[in-house]
């Protein structure tokens, strides 16, 4: 027994590397059983699949696998795969990068924040649904992670002034002992606080219901930011994919743009927040009547007076608005009016005033952006010029090249370009239409149950994987899938797509679970019981939204002439397969 134990403890100092060296011996048999061509691709996409899932190599190595292997193993030349790591895409995704780090630079994500919380006032329904608005507005815009780190230390600040340290809850949860009165109501506040006439087992189950309150208010800022990551086009890496591989695959289509996703997601994601939130509030007490008793009682009124004055101290502590935040703010709304009005389908964009095709929303991105690393941080005065004594300070522009830099997450970047490699080979090798004809079975599903399907197996593999590896590795069997059944194809991707962004499960789903996790005051199972419903109504509301407003906006009913044109060779193997059916 000893011997085994320690080999497995040595086994797992290098369970990663073995990987590395089994999985590639492993799906060897793949490259003999398969057609040449697809076989090949198909064993670089499950290789690729199986390092991402295990993070055996960092996501951005496994991303540049395809410039490894595709020229290697003779699927595409390199010359056809490098390509695909910058395209038009990156661009639209950069530029929302560089804005993000420089609204974090100037600290405009803290503003925002609490003026937010200031307004929603201090009951705890109102407070998550304060949080989970604010969150999901600045993950929009800021990536995910960023969001989460940011606001969990505010939703702590305030749990803390509400309900005292956490420690101290903690004891008091645990035995009914009676404790020291002062430290109950933490801050005594000038003396006039009442003593607490509350008998120790009051204490216990108000303490209890406070650190479920605590949980509630840390679980709902990552669910918040996962949610509100979907509703724009550079919210979150999985909808630079969709719209990458859509134009990789289906050329002609011009649907997808950054004011068309918003018009559709947007309404979905206030849809599925409010649901949010009264699962949230209802599972953590925020809805509970039982204490309102309690609660209405003259403790939780100065505890609030206690969070709301903390609110007002840290907003003053900001300072008044300054011109660098000033025309951060105006650059930020100039970047998304112009994104959205630029060609939103349902009406006629500015884009109509330039050359047909010729400027899109990557091009205004990085204009706007480019904007930001000139214009000054500080009000350029006229008095300056003519002052001898004025001090000469250097020029500071809004940001440096430098802080861009750093701030960018080019992992990312790569990530995006290894999964329009992948795409480009599976289309070129003929790989998808391959997975496509072993899918035929599915044609027997309705559509509208099939999008319900997708969505629920996407959000569940995503517990387990990066959301942005998942919908690399799935997408273009959805598209050759919705081609086969002769389904709009958009009718699948969307909802894939957003489903991607629902890992609520696990601590390692996405990394703003992982933040809110490493807090140390949720268990494993509380996200799990907590995430598992959010899942549901998440899959509940991409179908509502798919098949009401989806299906109007993007006419998903018909089956679209931009999907005609490619795969004519699916087509005709698709014809003869009708008639060889008619025929028996």
């Amino acid at each position: 027994g000893m011997k085994i134990s320690v080999l497995s403890k040595k086994l797992w100092c290098v369970h990663k590397q073995l990987l590395l060296l089994l999985a590639p011996l492993v799906f060897l048999p793949l490259l003999f059983t398969l057609p040449e061509k697809e076989g090949k691709c198909l064993y670089v996409v499950i290789l690729m699949a199986t390092f991402w899932c295990t993070e055996a190599l960092p996501l951005a190595v496994t991303a540049m696998l395809p410039v490894c292997l595709f020229p290697t193993l003779g699927i595409l030349p390199a010359k056809k795969v490098c390509p695909q790591y910058f395209i038009e895409t990156n661009f639209l995704f950069l530029s929302g990068l560089v804005m993000a780090s420089s609204i974090e630079e100037w600290g405009l994500h803290r503003r925002i924040a609490l003026k937010v919380l200031s307004i929603v006032g201090v009951k705890p329904a109102w407070l998550i649904l304060g949080m989970m608005l604010t969150s999901s507005f600045l993950s929009m815009w800021l990536s995910n992670t960023a969001t989460t780190a940011m606001m969990l230390p505010i939703a702590n600040a305030i749990l803390e002034s509400l309900f005292g340290d956490l420690e101290t809850l903690k004891q008091k949860c645990k035995s009914p002992e009676d404790h020291d009165r002062g430290v109950i109501n933490g801050k005594v506040m000038d003396g006039v606080e009442p003593t607490d006439a509350r008998t120790p087992e009051e204490i216990q189950s108000e303490s209890q219901y406070q650190m479920k309150v605590w949980k509630g208010f840390l679980i709902c800022i990552p669910y918040a930011a996962s949610i509100g990551g979907t509703a724009t086009l550079t919210g979150t890496a999985p909808n630079l994919i969709l719209i990458g591989q859509l134009k990789s695959y289906f050329p002609d289509c011009d649907l997808i743009n950054f004011g068309s996703w918003f018009a559709f997601a947007f309404p979905l994601m206030l849809l599925f927040l409010f649901l949010a939130w009264i699962w949230i509030s209802f599972l953590y007490g925020g809805l509970n009547t039982r204490y309102c008793r309690i609660l209405n009682s003259y403790f939780l009124f100065y505890a609030e007076a206690r969070a709301r004055a903390l609110i007002k101290e840290d907003y003053k502590k900001l300072g008044p608005i300054n011109f660098a935040e000033g025309a951060i703010s105006f650059f930020f709304i100039l970047f998304a009016v112009l994104l959205f009005t630029r060609d939103p389908k349902f009406v006629t964009g500015w884009s109509v005033f330039f050359k047909k095709g010729y400027v899109s929303d990557a091009v205004t991105g990085v204009i706007i952006v480019s904007i930001l690393f000139f214009f000054p941080s500080q009000k350029p005065s006229l008095s300056w010029w003519f002052d001898p004594k004025a001090v000469n300070t250097p020029y500071v522009p809004l940001l440096s090249w430098k802080k861009a830099q750093d701030s960018v997450p080019w992992n990312i970047i790569l990530l995006l370009g290894g999964g329009f490699a992948m795409a480009k080979a599976c289309e070129e090798s003929g790989l998808a239409s391959w997975i496509g004809g072993h899918l035929q079975p599915l044609a027997e599903v309705p559509p509208a149950v099939a999008v319900m399907l997708i969505t629920a197996f996407l959000a569940c593999f995503t517990e387990f994987a990066s959301n942005t590896a998942t919908i690399i590795i799935f997408l273009p069997v959805i598209a050759e899938l919705a081609i086969r059944v002769s389904v709009n194809p958009l009718y699948f991707m969307i909802p894939a797509t957003v489903g991607c962004s629902y890992a609520f499960m696990l601590p390692v789903s996405t990394p703003p679970n992982s933040i809110a996790f490493a807090s140390g005051h949720l268990l494993v199972k509380d996200m799990v019981k907590t995430g598992f419903v959010m899942n549901i109504l998440g899959i509940l509301s991409v179908s509502l939204a798919m098949n009401t407003w989806g299906i109007a906006m993007f006419n998903l009913s018909t089956y679209p002439e931009w999907a005609h044109s490619i795969n004519n060779t699916a087509a005709i193997h698709l014809s003869s397969i009708k008639s060889v059916n008619a025929t028996l």
